[in-house]
């Protein structure tokens, strides 16, 4: 196992990041890794400083490395995933140079670039959904709508694949998303073994319909 090319994931963090738009996908990948005998998985944290990060409902996250090791260490993302967060930094990230920098850097390398709930924006923002199909939260439809290069898919999916771009819905959208790219990246035999292991069986309590919205929730910020 130690001998296998090594199939690098990374999630770049920032502070008030969506809890669930990292630990879903980290979770499924990292089981991934447990049955693709063809590569080792490696999922890393990268943020702008080396220093905890409270998600957006007050979790710590300690990131792996920093933007800067990465340029240092000439790494390369073989998959990025974009996460959404808390209105204020996600703005802010949307025109942050390092964060967008980093973004288009190891996207113009990478296999799959892709993101979940508001990270549509953070990838729109670098320019690197122009020509693509994508979703993003229901909530925030309309905000992806004003790049006009996107075209932004109807209804409110769990996820979209467009060639080599991958762009879920709302926070827990990401788990349908992670189990799509499992199988696009493996096989869908393995997707369906880390489904059985994780017991991804979703059975919900409640039933409920998405309301749609007109506005751009960034627009008050």
């Amino acid at each position: 196992m130690a001998n296998l090319p090594v199939f690098n994931i990374v999630i770049p963090i920032y502070e008030g990041v969506d809890l669930m738009d990292v630990a879903a996908p980290h979770e499924i990948f990292c089981w991934m890794n447990t049955y693709w005998t063809e590569k080792t998985v490696k999922v890393t944290l990268a943020a702008h400083e080396d220093k905890t990060i409270s998600t957006r409902d007050g979790l710590k996250l300690t990131p792996d490395t920093t933007f800067d090791c990465c340029y240092k260490e000439q790494f390369q993302a073989d998959l990025i995933w974009a996460p959404g967060g808390d209105l204020k930094p996600l703005k802010a990230m949307m025109q942050d140079k390092d964060y967008q920098g980093f973004l288009k850097n190891q996207s113009s390398k990478a296999t799959w670039v892709t993101s979940v709930c508001e990270g549509a924006l953070l990838l729109a923002s670098a320019g690197l959904l122009d020509g693509y199909l994508a979703t993003t939260h229901w909530a925030f439809k309309t905000c992806l709508q004003q790049f006009k290069n996107i075209n932004v898919a109807e209804g409110y999916p769990r996820y979209v694949v467009d060639r080599n771009r991958v762009t879920g819905g709302g926070i827990s959208s990401g788990l349908d998303e992670a189990f799509k790219i499992v199988s696009l990246i493996s096989s869908d035999d393995i997707a369906q073994q880390v489904q059985l292991v994780t017991q991804y069986f979703p059975c919900p309590p409640f039933s409920g319909k998405i309301p749609g919205s007109d506005t751009c929730p960034l627009d008050s910020v």
